[in-house]
């Protein structure tokens, strides 16, 4: 059996809502496992974009609500040299952005953080091709 250390998270009222509607609906049986399983896949997806090394190229899709739109359209345009192609979509309050990435692995790997990290930011996702 694998031993499991207890943490502690503090979330708000909506947010605990919002989770245990997820919970409810994917068939999770407690909050827990379905924490460990959203841990998971973001220490996957980490190691995906943190193995990369040497030049890569890459397709980085992110979500964001419109009002966030200048801020986070100032990041990636300061990764002008990096992003090759960007195709720009609104819907119903949400922009999507998917952004064609050709350069080194360590710009990549920056300009994903700086894109996961920034709050305004409701969901990314890189694949490596």
């Amino acid at each position: 059996m694998i031993s499991m250390e207890i943490i502690s998270v503090s979330i708000d009222q909506n947010t605990l809502a919002e989770l245990d509607r997820i919970q409810e609906k994917l068939g999770f049986k407690s909050r827990s496992k379905l924490l460990r399983a959203t841990i998971n896949s973001l220490l996957n997806e980490y190691k995906g974009v943190d193995s990369l090394s040497g030049h890569s190229d890459a397709v980085i899709t992110v979500t964001y609500e419109e009002s966030n739109k200048d801020r986070i359209s100032a990041i990636i345009r300061s990764f002008h040299d990096a992003v090759k192609t960007t195709v720009h979509q609104h819907h119903q309050g949400v922009c999507v952005d998917i952004l064609m990435v050709c350069c080194d692995a360590a710009l990549t790997k920056k300009l994903f953080s700086e894109l996961k990290k920034d709050n305004g930011v409701r969901s990314i996702q890189c694949s490596v091709l």
